[in-house]
């Protein structure tokens, strides 16, 4: 019985040892593909910042063009304006005239 006793004691110590290994081994893959995970959830957020990003520089850049016609047509206005007036005293002094 003593050498059922020793079998018993080592078996039980070696289960205990490939427990822990086995353990170790599933704790450091799992590490690895959660730290995977986070890489590819970050970089898909950081993908998506960059799209919203370059969506904002273009309503930007749209908004400048916009913002130098609104000036390019008050510009145009003020011309036909002036111009206007100018007919209109042309026109005054023709009708003084006759």
């Amino acid at each position: 019985m003593n050498g059922l006793n020793v079998f018993l004691a080592v078996l039980g110590g070696v289960g205990t040892i490939c427990a822990i290994v086995f353990g170790v081994a599933a704790f450091r893959r799992n590490n690895k593909a959660d730290n995977s995970a986070d890489g590819r959830k970050d970089g898909v957020i950081l993908t998506e910042i960059g799209y919203v990003k370059a969506g904002v520089d273009d309503i930007k850049r749209k908004q400048d063009k916009q913002d130098e016609q609104h000036i390019e047509v008050i510009e145009r206005l003020s011309a036909v304006e002036s111009s206007a007036k100018q007919a209109h005293h042309r026109i005054d002094r023709l009708e003084n005239k006759e």
